[in-house]
């Protein structure tokens, strides 16, 4: 798989888990939503793709033994 391919594939999956995250939030918070409530749902939500992206990475592209640590 190009890298290209592999980056655009990464991307899609993390906006479509940003979009479900922040559509669960939402529909989860009682009514009525204050400007407070969708700044918390899209922070919320970030957190989980940023969560989701890391440890995508690790699985996929800095996949080695020693990703954390290193022998001196």
């Amino acid at each position: 798989m190009t890298d290209l391919r592999r980056t655009a594939l990464i991307t899609g999956f993390l906006l479509v888990l940003f979009t479900l995250a922040v559509t669960l939030l939402l529909h989860v918070m009682p009514q009525p939503l204050r400007s407070v409530d969708y700044l918390l749902a899209g922070g919320a939500a970030t957190m989980i793709c940023m969560a989701a992206l890391f440890f995508l990475l690790i699985a996929t592209t800095l996949r080695t033994p020693d990703t954390f640590f290193r022998r001196r």
